[in-house]
């Protein structure tokens, strides 16, 4: 190929790399949703119609991407978490994010007919931003996602009441905002109950536990030689190579299940060993 005097600038173009042997998550927020979703007058305090397409985009995201192991998704956001050995771009910290946010978004845009059938879209679009976080151990990795969940507990149960004082109780929102400063878990499910017949518990799952999306194709087998003599190391790198090219294709197989569940106790992570590993 030709090159010209201009080339140079090349120079000045950086290509940072993530850790290896990390959990990368990629977390997609909604640009401007507040507006987005009064535009399109979503349903408060939960459009389902909103989260299911959220959910069409992320499903679409994991059948582009094999990395991606679990995503996990509340309201207008979604964390992608790749597997830890993932090689996915040399590790290319803006190549990673970038194409994640481009390709969410493009099956945002594409699906929504799909949900809102009555409600073409027009400029300005929806967009996402979004970020990437290393997490070094698996713990580290659970703690995260619990996060995640408990925000989603916490804001759905006060958007609930709040909604609920605004559309029930005729209170306006500044009204309804005074009347839960201050309040407790606790006084909230008290609120929903006492005035206006809501059991919180009897809420649907996805409102209260947010949307989990995952690989579900079994334990991988690793067939890891452990103690290799200095000579063997060259083929163990090509045999590792192939392997991991071998776990690739399976996981672009496997079936994506979408789920409601708690993700903050052990049992999920026990029905599902495969998803967060160390090696």
């Amino acid at each position: 190929m030709a090159k010209s005097k201009y080339e140079y600038v090349k120079a000045f173009e950086q290509h940072p790399n993530l850790l290896p042997n990390t959990f990368l998550v990629v977390r997609i927020d909604g640009r401007g949703f507040h507006h987005l979703s009064s535009r399109y007058n979503f349903e408060k305090p939960n459009d389902r119609r909103a989260l299911d397409l959220m959910n069409a985009a992320a499903t679409g995201v994991l059948k582009e991407l094999p990395d991606v192991v679990l995503a996990y998704g509340i309201s207008d956001e979604y964390s992608f978490v790749f597997d830890r050995s993932s090689e996915l771009f040399d590790r290319r910290e803006s190549k990673i994010l970038t194409t994640v946010v481009s390709t969410f978004t493009s099956y945002y845009i594409y699906l929504w007919p799909s949900f809102f059938h009555d409600r073409a879209l027009s400029s300005p679009m929806p967009s996402f931003d979004g970020r990437v976080v290393q997490y070094p151990s698996i713990q580290n990795m659970r703690d995260y996602l619990s996060w995640r969940q408990a925000d989603c507990h916490i804001n759905n149960l006060y958007n609930t009441t709040f909604w609920a004082l605004v559309q029930k109780g005729d209170m306006g929102t500044t009204e309804a905002e005074e009347a839960l400063k201050g309040t407790v878990a606790s006084q909230k499910n008290e609120m929903l109950f006492s005035r206006f017949g809501i059991n919180y518990n009897d809420e649907p799952e996805q409102f209260k536990k947010g949307s989990v999306l995952f690989r579900d194709y079994g334990i991988p087998s690793t067939g890891a030689t452990k103690n290799m003599t200095a000579e063997h190391h060259a083929e163990e790198r090509e045999i590792s190579r192939k392997r991991k090219e071998k776990e690739r294709k399976r996981r672009s197989k496997a079936e994506i299940e979408l789920q409601f569940v708690d993700i903050i106790r052990d049992q999920f992570w026990e029905a599902h060993p495969w998803l967060l590993t160390d090696g």
